[in-house]
């Protein structure tokens, strides 16, 4: 694994959006994996700024999201369709019909997840997934404990999960969706290059953990020390324990 040093947040964000432009500029074409929650937003906005002053493209991108919460319509404001759009996908010239996420509104969870795995296949695979990191080292919505030969599942979300969440739904966690489809760890394992962002104390016992931990479904991230190709940026504080 890669590491690159980041001074603070912005840094860190401006050094991951490069990583995303540089695999846009050379493969025009390419399959975007992304992440929603707070440490992607930087990078997003980011890549924003550089689409308008007319540095990337994304005409011919096409991208899969990691997860979606089961139950909520598309456009619910917490829905990560909506995360999305607002972050991303409005802001830039990305073809509709070339933004794919897990179907939250079907109830058929097998069925859901089928179809998903299928769209990752017929576009040919992710060519670099984007990824955040939970503060016990989960990745997507896969939790400690979780098998790693797992594709896109439904996941009963953890407690401390739905507590961090509630935050998004006016503080009530009875609102808060109590499950998800996720991308599995073998589906983000597949991935040719795997670009995971990190910032703040709060996440540095996951990322020594992910980074020099043993390799354990204990924490999901630590398979990525497996990976051929992952880059972890993340700033001082985030690898403050390493």
């Amino acid at each position: 694994m890669k590491i690159i040093r980041a001074k603070d947040y912005k840094d860190m964000s401006r050094k991951a959006a490069n990583i995303i432009s540089a695999q846009v500029i050379m493969k025009p074409n390419c399959v975007l994996g992304l992440a929603t929650g707070g440490t992607p937003v930087g990078a997003y906005a980011q890549l924003v700024e550089w689409y308008n002053k007319g540095d990337i493209d994304f005409s011919e991108v096409t991208t899969v999201n990691l997860d979606e919460y089961r139950g909520l319509p598309k456009e619910h404001p917490e829905s990560y369709w909506s995360f999305m759009h607002k972050n991303l996908f409005d802001h830039v010239n990305i073809r509709p019909e070339a933004i794919h996420l897990p179907d939250g509104t079907n109830p058929d969870a097998a069925d859901a997840c089928a179809k998903y795995n299928e769209i990752i296949h017929s576009v040919g695979g992710i060519d670099l997934q984007l990824l955040g990191l939970g503060p016990n080292g989960h990745i997507g919505f896969n939790e400690p404990g979780e098998a790693f030969e797992l594709e896109t599942h439904c996941v009963d979300l953890t407690t401390a999960t739905i507590e961090a969440n509630k935050r998004f739904f006016d503080g009530n966690e009875d609102l808060v969706p109590k499950q998800a489809y996720t991308m599995g760890i073998k589906t983000i394992m597949q991935a040719r290059k795997v670009l995971v962002v990190a910032n703040g104390l709060a996440k540095a016992k996951a990322v020594k953990a992910v980074v020099s931990g043993p390799v354990t479904p204990e924490c999901p991230g630590s398979i990525l020390q497996m990976h051929p190709d992952c880059i972890l940026v993340a700033d001082e504080e985030a690898l403050s324990l390493l």
